[in-house]
């Protein structure tokens, strides 16, 4: 079928362009497609070779190299889920737009009777990764009640724990589109069996990361909020054991994100803060560097927050921990981890804990550099610089530099709480984050507090 495609392009003159030609072959009906991005399980030749099922997702921004991994296309959004063979078969099919597309996906999700476990995987694939690539909120709206329905029925009754998990990724994303004041009173009770009965890490990771979004975006009221929290703690204090996951690293690091995403939209905190601190200063010990990092961050938003009643109550904070003692304690992690980690861990380890020390010793937000550069060099750097003024030598520090670039303009993370929401929204968006910040109110919203700087252009003179 490739050659006979092939074939009558080469017949009819055109051409296939570079984009095309580097973008991965859609599999064929003995083809499967891998659960994280789409993408056929077998790699073209000479490309690099893929993870293990069981690497570790680190929280920070693609890198250069990762970049094909959130290339903007939806080659992969075509699908044939009525097929007969009931195989994932994604071709390109130019005479349809993108909500065409989505349009028929919305109407086999609906027609549950007629479709295969592997027709519905397909369809729940296709829908959300269009969604992700495209704001979609005026073609879903309108049938968002049937959708929603059908979300949490293949939540509660999957065919598979592939269609269990594909449903709870769509449903976020759905929720990110079309924000709604009730939906988490309908889908809470599904999601937390999700997690509890979930044969699979993936599957509770994915409900735990669908909780946190459907009770912040989804209506979810403060006595909601706060239930939610302590369920999440739970996991966290339990190591995994409360929904069926002991020692499980995926799923305590996927709770502590979750928390610190829930917490960033609390006004008040000082009801969970010290059973929060104290499960949070236990993962320090954890031998997962993801659960490490995820706790030394709980512990910089928990400080942060206190900072922030203080100024605006004018009362003194409570906390009830030594924050030279964490600090101390986080150095000791990171000089002991070289013989626990591989180098990769314990660069991340150590890069995550010297911006955690920094913000409890200064008291500012992450990512904040103490380097800088003296008087005499214009090329300060950074943005946001403390207190915006040289020392008195005249040397000025780089200040916050955790950024995050969609198109011409740079996002500036300079709270825990920001950091928080991005890590979030980059789990359940991917290469779909820029268009949805720039399109969708929503997700805009999310980040609203963060200042942004824009990148102008300049031309070189010859």
């Amino acid at each position: 079928m490739h050659d006979l495609r092939k074939k009558a392009l080469l017949e009819s003159g055109k051409t296939v362009s570079r984009k095309a030609r580097a973008r991965p072959e859609a599999p064929r009906s003995s083809g499967t497609l891998s659960p994280g991005n789409g993408s056929p399980t077998s790699s073209r030749p000479g490309s690099r070779a893929p993870s293990t099922a069981g690497s570790r997702a680190g929280s920070r921004a693609p890198s250069e190299d990762e970049a094909s991994e959130y290339e903007f296309d939806d080659a992969m959004t075509m699908s044939s889920a009525n097929s007969v063979s009931g195989d994932d078969v994604y071709e390109e099919d130019t005479s349809n737009t993108w909500p065409e597309r989505l349009q028929d996906r919305i109407t086999e999700l609906q027609d549950r009777k007629r479709s295969s476990v592997q027709g519905r995987e397909a369809t729940l694939k296709a829908y959300a990764h269009i969604l992700k690539h495209h704001f979609a909120q005026k073609h879903i709206e309108k049938n968002i009640s049937d959708i929603n329905a059908a979300l949490i029925r293949s939540i509660r009754s999957g065919g598979s724990e592939q269609e269990r998990l594909l449903a709870l990724k769509a449903l976020a994303v759905t929720i990110l589109t079309c924000p709604s004041e009730t939906i988490f009173d309908h889908v809470w009770s599904a999601l937390k069996v999700a997690c509890e009965d979930g044969e699979e890490d993936k599957v509770k990771v994915e409900a735990i990361n669908t909780i946190s979004i459907a009770v912040s975006l989804g209506g979810g009221s403060s006595s909601a909020a706060e239930e939610v929290l302590d369920f999440l703690l739970e996991i966290i204090e339990s190591d995994g054991q409360s929904v069926g996951a002991p020692d499980n690293g995926s799923v305590v690091a996927a709770a502590l994100r979750a928390w610190a995403f829930v917490a960033s939209y609390m006004d008040d905190l000082s009801m969970q803060r010290d059973q929060a601190m104290e499960a949070f200063m236990e993962q320090l010990d954890s031998t997962d560097s993801d659960v490490q990092v995820g706790a030394g961050v709980n512990i910089a938003l928990l400080f942060e927050a206190a900072r922030n009643d203080e100024e605006e109550t004018g009362e003194s904070s409570d906390l009830q921990y030594n924050q030279h003692r964490i600090m101390t304690r986080m150095a000791e992690i990171v000089r002991d981890s070289s013989k626990a980690v591989s180098k990769l861990d314990r660069r991340q380890l150590k890069a995550n804990f010297q911006s955690i020390i920094t913000s409890l010793e200064r008291g500012l937000g992450p990512g904040y550099s103490t380097a800088g550069r003296g008087p005499g060099n214009p090329h300060t750097g950074g943005s946001r610089m403390e207190r915006g003024a040289a020392g008195e030598d005249g040397f000025v520090e780089f200040g916050y530099r955790q950024k995050l670039r969609i198109y011409n303009q740079f996002v500036i993370i300079d709270t825990w709480s920001l950091h928080a929401r991005m890590e979030t929204l980059k789990t359940v968006l991917g290469g779909g984050l820029a268009i949805q910040y720039i399109e969708n109110p929503a997700v805009k919203e999310v980040l609203e507090d963060a200042d942004v700087e824009f990148i102008v252009k300049t031309t070189r003179r010859r």
